[in-house]
């Protein structure tokens, strides 16, 4: 039987009453924008990081855009971040007018590479945005010491990390800044787009609630250059509905993945792994992403056996068409070894809260047959 690659429907079924609770009540109150649950959301996305303030946003790109602009970050400025990741993290630097600068990553996590950082810091550095790719965070300790040296702000990519910790603090609360994402397949997830930003910082709170509302300081007085980036009160009530199911959640994402991993780990087979999570990590499992040698091969067993899967990515951001044409303009191509030979061997497997030990049994034995 065929399986989903994520299971939004059961999670539903589950949160049902609840969603249609809250949606019922925005419905009454007819405060479409900017209702009463933008508030409380935001009140309850600060308390489950330990971040000081959190701002709902319109999407996860504008979460990343926000702060950015908040900065005061712009044309002639350079932002270094990794080679491998969805296109909207380098898409948010060039959209306010900065230059990405691109590192290699960590071939066991996925994540930039801390070591590569320094070499790459120039005059015109600005931020530093590494990405929590799959669900883990990235070496933020590191990361945050060569920020200060350098005295650059940084910016956490957290769209597939929400509810992941580090060395026991939570992401989203481990820089200036962190960015993350409610589209419908992450972790946490809305009904449609949806974002938030996270700082400890008042007065940047401040400036990014006049950007996130077309950079007004009050009604009909614009004092900077803003968006339109408000998150809509329907979708704050589906993901109130949902934070309350969440840590249940992330505990049967962690099991799920464990058992994976504990099962996988039995797999002596030439050019596969499987996810390593460093000791001080809990994953949230964003993505379950193997390697393996000839993907197209595998993929096709996987999927002659009702298991479908998805690559996240099969293209590093440099190496996509607009984006190689910038970077040809101003920047020499850098050593990407890693990243690339990662878009060319990852493939990510279905992993979802509600999934049942019998599904997990038909996941673990189709990639065993896959790679007999």
């Amino acid at each position: 039987m065929a399986i989903p690659f994520i299971d939004l429907k059961t999670q539903y079924q589950a949160l049902k009453p609840k969603i249609q609770e809250r949606i019922n009540a925005v419905l009454e109150h007819g405060a479409y924008v900017n209702g009463p649950e933008i508030a409380e959301l935001e009140k309850k996305l600060a308390e489950f990081t330990g971040a000081k303030y959190a701002l709902a946003c319109a999407s996860g790109t504008d979460a990343l855009v926000l702060p950015l602009m908040a900065a005061g970050i712009g044309p002639g400025d350079e932002v270094i971040t990794t080679a491998f990741s969805f296109i909207a993290t380098a898409e948010t630097i060039v959209l306010v007018g900065a230059t990405p600068v691109y590192i290699d990553i960590d071939p066991v996590t996925f994540n930039l590479d801390p070591s590569k950082l320094e070499k790459a810091i120039t005059k015109k550095t600005k931020a530093i945005m590494p990405v929590s790719l799959y669900g883990q965070v990235a070496d933020m300790d590191e990361i945050n010491a060569i920020a200060k040296k350098h005295n650059l702000i940084v910016i956490e990519d957290s769209a597939q990390s929400f509810g992941a910790t580090y060395k026991g603090k939570r992401s989203c609360n481990l820089s200036t800044y962190g960015g993350t994402s409610f589209f419908p397949a992450k972790p946490l997830g809305a009904y449609g787009d949806g974002g938030a930003v996270f700082t400890n910082d008042e007065k940047m709170l401040t400036v990014m609630k006049e950007i996130r509302e077309h950079g007004s300081e009050k009604r009909y007085y614009h004092t900077r250059l803003g968006l339109n980036a408000r998150l809509d009160t329907i979708q704050c009530a589906i993901l109130l509905a949902k934070m309350e199911r969440y840590p249940w959640e992330i505990e049967q994402r962690q099991r799920i993945g464990d058992r994976f991993n504990q099962a996988f780990s039995e797999l002596k087979v030439k050019d596969f792994s499987y996810p390593k999570v460093l000791t001080h990590n809990k994953s949230v499992w964003a993505q379950y992403t193997v390697t393996v040698g000839n993907r197209a091969d595998f993929q096709k067993k996987l999927s002659e056996q009702g298991v479908p899967s998805s690559i996240h990515y099969p293209h590093i951001m440099p190496d996509q068409p607009w984006y190689k044409t910038l970077l040809e303009k101003t920047h020499t191509p850098g050593d990407w070894t890693n990243a690339r030979w990662a878009a060319d061997h990852v493939i990510s497997l279905p992993i979802y809260p509600d999934m049942d030990a019998k599904t997990q049994d038909q996941i673990i034995e189709a990639v065993f047959k896959a790679l007999k």
